[in-house]
Order: structure tokens, then C-alpha cells, then sequence
């Protein structure tokens, strides 16, 4: 049995060869994961210590692939895996050192960008790391906090993409807690009102019947009203993989409360996931619309799945006042004239297009993408969507009148988003 053998019915894992302790870092690496939100069970560490037994040590790159591939279920979690496998097993003298395999140090360098991944990953390799400071006798001090910012506020701007795995839960919660908008657009069909104005004669022939024709009663009729279908349209490519797993989990949400929900997951292809969001369980929703995605975390072709989209479910989804909701950073590879001419034609297949892009969280964005100009001029609105507040926000726009302040189309000449009184772009 490699990588094993059997002790008295138990399967106990071989050591590696050399002096070093590389099976129990393995342990403590899978223990890390589990608590950034992977979820190795005791047979993957099994499966990962054979596999590193049997490629051996000296290639930082195989290591990376054996763990990887054993390690990692989901698409989303690749990213995760990546900056906890940079963190845990960093090293100057990769090959040198990984044979004697002392507990991993962080070295502190330059400052750099957070990574995808990066708060939960600090979070669960230094969790039981707890310090406890000696009490001290200090003099009690009265703060006046009622012009402070509370930690719920702090909480609710903050960026999906640098929250830990506690902070994530705790937003999918909030998430949970969000009052769905209650939109109403008019419908050509009617029903019975006392006070509607439209004259029923057919309803009021059949009420007479009732008194064999002696007795004639005028009855009226309204137009009925429900909330317009509601067209997700959601970028699931490696730019914004920090975001995916949030997002389908807002989009589990209002699928869930609200009729007429079709959400659509689009990288290099276009995929039909309404079905599958439909799932009561929402990590089971996610679950399976991992599973039916064969691009995630890939390329962007967003002209050609715009076009895709518009010919085979423009027609289907996009009927009686439609509002779409498109998730994406704009970060266009392919033709741009394209992308230009499909972001139009479904501008004017639908009665309201919303922008939302993550990249607004950027305090110095501003449009000089081809993408992201080729876009501007056919939505509506434009729209930030990577904290709490900015899906509060959204959630209360869809339920009111188009926000002049993220209009787009008058912000192409600047170059530079101005939304709110303030440059946020």
C-alpha cells in the first residue's frame, strides 16, 4: 500500500525519508487550510504525504502541483491555497532547508499589495497564536464615542477580498439579513379591483346572471403588478475570483426571495446556473455551480459571452421589464468594437442595465481601459459592489428611481468616476 501501511486495521502513513519533520508541517498545513475555509479531511493529508513521499523533495513547483491537486476541491478555493502555500512554506533556501523543515517564519519585506486570500490565510496560520498581555494597574479613562466610527461600521466597509474566515462568514449572514428590493412594474394583464378605473363588462354580464338579468352592477378591473425579472449576468474569471464566492452567495439570497431570478457565470463561455442557485442549502448551491462551470477562474471574453447571451437567452429572460445586473471589472482581451456592440444591444433589450464593478473600491480608478470605455456609454448605472454597504446600496436602488450620480455616460469626457461628491472612480 503506498504511502501506508496497516497497523492493526489502522492506516498509518510512511515517513518521509530524511531527518525532518516534513509529514507533521503537512498536518499543520492542512490544519491552516481547514480553518481559511478549505476543507481537507484526514485522508486527503494521508493522500498528500504519500504524494510527496513519492515525487520526493527538490522542486518547489511539483510540491506546489501534489498539494494542490489533493488539497483543492473547489475553483474558488485556488486562490486561498496559493497565498496559504506562499505564507506557510516560504523560504530563502527552498531545497536546502525543506529537509530539515523548521516551523516556517514569515520574513517582513517591502510592503506589498494584499492578495486574494491573504486576511484568512494570516488568520487561520497564526490563530492559536494567542498573546495575553499582563494586566497592569492603569487609571480608568472616560471616552466620548459618539463622534467615532463603530466597529460594525468599519465592518460593513470592509473589502470582501481582505476578510478572514470569520469576517466572511459573518457577511454571508449579513447578507442573509438583507431586505430584498419590492419593485413592481405593470403588467398587461388584469385583475378585479373595486376601485380601478377599466370598466370589465365580462365580469359584469356574469354578476347579473346571478339575479337572472334584474340587476346590473358595473365591475372593474386594474392591471396587475409584479416585480420585474431580474438577469445576473457575473464575471467569474481569475480578476475576480477574490469575489466569486460572496457574490453567488448574495445571488443565492435573492434567488431565494425574489420570482423570476436567472443568473447567468461567465468567463471565456456563458453558463446557465439558475437551477442550481435554486438549491435551498446555499453551500450546496455553490457546490454545484462549481460543478457545472468548466472556466472558472480562467480568461475574460466578455464581447463574445455579451453575444452568446443575447442570441440564445435575450428573447427567454429579458421580457417584460427586464433589469440586468452585470459583475465584471471590464477588463476586456478580445475585439472591443464587439464588446461595444453587445453591451448596446442589450442595453436595449432590457429596461434598466447596472454596472457593478469591484474595481471601484480603487480611490484612483479611472477609465482608461478599452474595455471599460467601450462599456460606459450603454448602462445606466455604474456601481461599486465589494462591501456590505455597496450591496445595501444596490439592494435600495433597485427599488427607486435611476441614481443620476452614478450615471457613467457623463463621466467619459473626464476620464475620472465622480460618484457621490467625491472621486471615487
Amino acid at each position: 500500500m503506498a504511502g501506508g501501511q496497516a497497523q492493526d486495521g489502522i492506516l498509518v502513513p510512511l515517513p518521509v525519508q530524511g531527518d525532518g519533520q516534513l509529514a507533521d508541517n503537512i498536518v499543520h498545513f492542512a490544519r491552516v487550510l481547514r480553518r481559511a475555509g478549505l476543507k481537507p479531511g484526514p485522508g486527503a493529508v494521508i493522500d498528500a504525504i504519500a504524494a510527496v513521499d513519492a515525487i520526493g523533495i527538490g522542486s518547489r513547483i511539483e510540491f506546489h502541483a501534489a498539494l494542490s491537486a489533493i488539497f483543492v476541491k473547489r475553483h474558488e478555493d485556488q486562490p486561498v491555497f496559493d497565498e496559504a502555500f506562499s505564507v506557510f512554506w516560504r523560504s530563502r533556501d527552498l531545497i536546502g532547508k525543506m529537509i530539515a523543515l523548521m516551523s516556517p517564519v514569515a520574513a517582513i519585506g517591502e510592503r506589498q499589495k494584499p492578495k486574494a486570500g491573504g486576511a484568512r490565510v494570516s488568520d487561520a496560520l497564526f490563530a492559536e497564536k494567542s498573546r495575553q498581555p499582563a494586566p497592569r494597574d492603569e487609571p480608568d479613562v472616560e471616552i466620548d464615542a459618539r463622534l467615532t466610527v463603530s466597529g460594525q461600521e468599519v465592518f460593513r466597509r470592509l473589502d470582501f477580498g481582505q476578510m478572514t474566515a470569520t469576517e466572511l462568514a459573518e457577511a454571508r449572514r449579513a447578507i442573509g439579513r438583507l431586505v430584498m428590493p419590492d419593485d413592481a412594474v405593470q403588467t398587461r394583464r388584469f385583475r378585479p379591483s373595486n376601485r380601478g378605473r377599466i370598466f370589465d363588462a365580462r365580469a359584469t354580464m356574469r354578476q347579473s346572471l346571478r339575479s337572472g338579468g334584474d340587476l346590473m352592477l358595473p365591475r372593474f378591473r386594474t392591471h396587475r403588478e409584479q416585480p420585474p425579472p431580474l438577469v445576473v449576468l457575473a464575471d467569474i474569471s481569475g480578476s475576480m475570483s477574490q469575489y466569486t464566492r460572496i457574490f453567488l452567495h448574495f445571488l443565492h439570497v435573492l434567488t431565494e426571495r425574489r420570482r423570476r431570478v436567472h443568473t447567468f457565470l461567465f468567463g471565456t463561455r456563458l453558463t446557465n446556473v439558475t437551477r442550481q442557485l435554486r438549491h435551498r442549502d446555499p453551500d450546496e448551491a455553490i457546490a454545484q455551480c462549481s460543478d457545472a462551470v468548466a472556466d472558472w477562474s480562467g480568461g475574460t471574453r466578455i464581447g463574445e459571452t455579451l453575444r452568446q447571451f443575447n442570441r440564445q437567452w435575450g428573447r427567454r429572460v429579458l421580457g417584460q421589464g427586464a433589469i440586468v445586473l452585470l459583475i465584471t471589472d471590464g477588463l476586456e482581451r478580445d475585439d472591443v468594437d464587439l464588446l461595444a456592440t453587445e453591451t448596446d444591444r442589450l442595453h436595449r433589450s432590457c429596461r434598466r442595465l447596472v454596472w457593478l464593478n469591484p474595481l471601484l473600491r480603487f480611490a484612483g480608478f479611472e477609465a482608461r481601459a478599452r474595455g471599460v470605455r467601450a462599456m460606459l456609454p450603454h448602462v445606466d448605472e455604474l456601481r461599486s459592489v465589494h462591501n456590505l454597504n455597496a450591496l445595501s446600496d444596490l439592494v435600495k436602488s433597485l427599488s427607486a428611481p435611476l441614481d443620476r450620480d452614478c450615471d457613467p455616460r457623463r463621466l467619459l469626457d473626464t476620464g475620472r468616476l465622480v460618484m457621490k461628491g467625491r472621486m471615487t472612480s
